[in-house]
């Protein structure tokens, strides 16, 4: 495992990083079908043993399972790890997420996190979405507080670009911005990594294999068979599963699949390795998070960061993206 520092913390995190959305389970309106703890904890671990230090969680992960499983699992391991959770999504009252953040619920929230991860302080806290923009400031400054009390040791932001970075102000102060990055979602390459650099803001990107979609494993009968509760079968016109709705789609993109596996075969890559691994080729990326969700799973994508992208490599991606038509 190979490691790179965050923005300007000190702190170094190993380039793959622990992702827990689905070890939140399916019953939060944006699961991915359920989860059992068992194998959660199993997961967690093989990956602390492959090297991962770090843990990207939410309180929004089946509003509260996933940081207790975090914690119950922690609880077997006896070396440090880094812990980032985030605020900023609630639930409704039928259980379903809601995007919402303000200095009030901030401070309640980071009490029931630091609860369930059973810490005094939490090593990185961001706020999960900024909604509204308008309270975007604020928040803020409710994150800094929570700071400057101890409760927090860094702070940060998720799904931000170039008008809500503007808006932070104070750039010191922001340690790292979540984004998803991934071959089929590139928007941060144009100016959010430019004022990254610039502002020694570390990139967490999440989702480098596209919600499962750059695994190398989509078929119509593997999108036919995900659980009912699973948010890509019933969130249709989410931009990530919506080119998957008409027979078109589908069918272009498994040829962009086909195309990927046969760059990654003639590299002794698998098609989730082989994303990971471009998203890992942009120094201004401090980690890519993956999710995992049983023994197995991490361990084989873990190798990447000791095998970075060749140059033929991308050309040979770049090539297969140009031509594939959504």
């Amino acid at each position: 495992m190979r490691y790179r520092e965050l923005g300007n913390s000190g702190q170094k995190l190993s380039e793959i990083g622990l992702g827990t959305w689905a070890i939140g389970g399916g019953d939060w309106g944006m699961g991915w079908g359920d989860q059992s703890k068992e194998d959660s904890i199993d997961a967690i671990l093989e990956a602390l043993e492959c090297g991962i230090n770090w843990i990207d969680t939410a309180h929004a992960y089946g509003f509260g399972v996933a940081e207790r499983v975090v914690a119950e699992a922690l609880s077997e391991w006896s070396d440090e790890v880094f812990v980032a959770t985030k605020c900023g999504v609630l639930p409704m009252q039928d259980g379903s997420p809601k995007r919402f953040i303000s200095p009030q619920s901030i401070f309640e929230e980071v009490e029931g996190s630091l609860d369930r991860l059973n810490v005094e302080a939490i090593d990185l806290y961001q706020i999960h979405w900024p909604v509204p923009v308008a309270n975007l400031e604020d928040s803020w400054q409710a994150l800094i507080h929570l700071k400057e009390q101890g409760k927090v040791v860094h702070i940060g932001v998720c799904n931000c670009h170039m008008d809500e970075l503007r808006l932070l102000g104070n750039s010191e102060e922001i340690i790292s911005n979540q984004p998803m990055y991934n071959l089929l979602e590139r928007r941060i390459e144009s100016e959010v990594m430019r004022w990254s650099k610039e502002n020694c803001v570390g990139l967490l990107a999440y989702s480098p294999m596209h919600s499962g979609l750059l695994t190398g494993k989509v078929s119509r009968e593997w999108f036919a068979g995900l659980a009912k509760n699973d948010w890509r079968k019933h969130k249709v016109d989410h931009p990530v599963v919506s080119p998957l709705q008409t027979e078109q789609g589908f069918s272009n993109f498994l040829t962009f699949q086909s195309e990927l596996d046969a760059v990654a075969r003639q590299f002794g890559r698998t098609v989730g390795e082989l994303a990971t691994a471009w998203v890992l080729r942009r120094p201004e990326i401090s980690s890519a998070i993956v999710g995992a969700r049983k023994k197995g799973q991490i361990s084989e994508i873990s190798q990447v960061a000791d095998r970075p992208l060749r140059e033929e490599e991308e050309t040979l991606v770049e090539r297969a993206l140009s031509r594939y038509s959504v």
